[in-house]
């Protein structure tokens, strides 16, 4: 039996539809402390990644023609919640992220792969990924002079058209809203939601549990197991949401898909959603990020 190849472009434009242009993204992202903490310490970033034409000399009388930054080879977001109670948390955050972009940047190579009979590769390299950003947030531990805890939840989204990867450690959210449905697509790491899924603690009942955002897992705790889910993007008109709980701890599921459903832009959306979080008294750190593509009338050729 020959192996199976890669999808035809053409193949994948009509299973899927157009990829969307770099003009028709729209991404948004907000953070706030909230009313009751005294820092933030969430972090999040959403960035585009593309190759890009470095000229160091030539004898050509110009460089209009070339383009300077190739066509987008994926969108990345980012969301980092330091973890409560840790003096460290917003220094593990912020440095979880920094270790994750440079990684995408400067050692992740294998973007082809995604979606491909190589696809193994693509996710291992997503959960080592992970695994650098705690075993960087051990590593400054370890410096500090002073005995501090640092540990952070890290949810990474990566978009490689036309699918979609989440790498989870923690509780912080990834949801897909599409043809009015609401999807999570991660699994939240907490000893609440372990013993829900053993049976011991019944889901109606997690909410109330004291274990609900006690974490299993964590980057920089004692143990980190990063989960890679994935998502077809289907037809371009679905919407990623990430947030951290500091949102989910007062808006619901429910409230989150009648939002999206009534999106006119992600930022006004996003606004709304962290309102409503402050409105029911901000318990923690917000973040909410968005991302959707905002289909545009086509190029003339």
């Amino acid at each position: 039996m020959s192996a199976e190849q890669p999808a035809h472009p053409a193949t994948i434009s009509s299973q899927f539809g157009a990829r969307p242009r770099d003009d028709e993204l729209d991404l948004f992202g907000v953070t706030h402390t909230g009313k009751v903490r005294k820092e933030n310490q969430d972090h999040f970033l959403i960035a585009t990644v593309h190759p890009q034409l470095v000229v160091h000399e030539t004898s050509l009388p110009s460089l209009q023609s070339f383009p300077a930054r190739g066509s987008r080879l994926a969108t990345v977001m980012l969301v980092a919640d330091g973890v409560g109670g840790s003096t460290g948390g917003r220094e593990a955050s912020q440095l979880a992220i920094e270790t994750i972009m440079r990684y995408v940047s400067g050692s992740l190579r294998c973007y082809s792969a995604a979606g491909s009979t190589n696809e193994e590769e693509f996710t291992t390299a997503l959960r080592a990924a992970a695994l650098e950003a705690h075993s960087a947030v051990l590593a400054e531990a370890r410096l500090q002079t002073e005995s501090r805890k640092m540990a952070t939840t890290l949810t990474l989204f990566i978009a490689v058209w036309p699918w979609a990867y989440v790498v989870q450690v923690g509780d912080s959210r990834c949801y897909y809203f599409h043809s009015g449905k609401l999807s999570q697509l991660t699994r939240d790491q907490t000893i609440g939601q372990e013993l829900v899924d053993q049976g011991v603690l019944p889901a109606e009942r997690l909410s109330r549990s004291p274990f609900s955002h006690v974490l299993a897992s964590a980057i920089g705790a004692e143990e980190a197991v990063p989960e890679v889910s994935k998502q077809k993007m289907q037809d371009g008109r679905g919407l990623f949401l990430m947030c951290s709980d500091g949102l989910t701890k007062h808006v619901s599921d429910d409230e989150i898909a009648a939002e999206l459903g009534a999106l006119e832009t992600s930022e006004k959306t996003c606004t709304r959603l962290l309102d409503l979080a402050l409105e029911r008294g901000g318990s923690d750190n917000i973040t909410v990020l968005l991302a959707r593509a905002k289909r545009l009338p086509a190029e003339s050729a």
